[in-house]
């Protein structure tokens, strides 16, 4: 499905959206309110410039708009690879784009992302999971890491991260996997207004200190100990 129809299936009452070097950015109407539109197209990997553009404009959002909902299209093949993008230090520019998005979070600006295509690596993780909801379409391919690049960093066959994979959420890439980790709210067969709207809703409803993926993934299966041990964690450290 193009960006366009996705747009239009999503904002029927209207939109103005720009891309430009592969960056949404732009307005766009709902039945209950206009929200601020942003994202990546094109499987893009993003760079340090790219980051710096969608940090910048929900800066602007915050500044301009305070409390306007943001919505994240997400369709990103990843972070950029080359020796020169870590020279200009993309890791600074991809936690300056995650800082952005809870500075948002914290002035009241409700958020959620759209995985319309491709969510990999680190382009999805300092971005489209930093919403409070994180949705994707059901033809959509998440991914942190591929299995054969997994087996390069932990030393573990690729052969038993196979096997893995195949018991475990968290060793598997799919929106499904994701959606039974708590990563994932929804998987959508469709771009909708309606779904887009009633979750607005459920993400302006969490509030800053509403993130129930922890215990998400632990009714659905695939996280049964982040959430407890998160929870001892917190009484731990309240006790110190």
């Amino acid at each position: 499905m193009s960006l366009n129809d996705i747009l239009d299936s999503l904002f029927p009452t209207g939109h103005a959206v720009a891309v430009a070097n592969s960056v949404i950015t732009g307005q766009a109407q709902t039945a209950h309110c206009p929200v601020a539109v942003l994202g990546t197209t094109d499987a893009a990997a993003i760079d340090h410039a790219m980051a710096l553009a969608l940090s910048a404009f929900i800066l602007d959002t915050v500044e301009r708009h305070p409390g306007r909902p943001l919505v994240f299209l997400v369709d990103t093949c990843g972070q950029a690879l080359s020796r020169s993008q870590e020279l200009l230090c993309l890791n600074g520019s991809l936690a300056h784009l995650a800082q952005c998005v809870d500075l948002a979070r914290r002035q009241g600006h409700a958020s959620l992302s759209l995985v319309t295509a491709n969510a990999v690596s680190g382009g999805f993780l300092s971005f489209g999971l930093m919403a409070d909801q994180a949705y994707a379409l059901a033809d959509a391919q998440v991914r942190v890491m591929d299995l054969r690049a997994m087996s390069r960093v932990t030393k573990i066959a690729h052969e038993r991260l196979v096997e893995l994979a195949a018991a475990s959420p968290i060793f598997a890439p799919g929106a499904e996997n994701y959606r039974r980790m708590g990563g994932i709210e929804a998987i959508w067969p469709t771009p909708s207004a309606e779904r887009l709207a009633g979750a607005l809703v459920a993400a302006g409803q969490a509030g800053p200190a509403g993130d129930r993926r922890m215990a998400s993934g632990q009714r659905r299966g695939g996280r049964q100990l982040a959430a407890a041990i998160a929870e001892a964690v917190h009484h731990a450290a309240a006790g110190a």
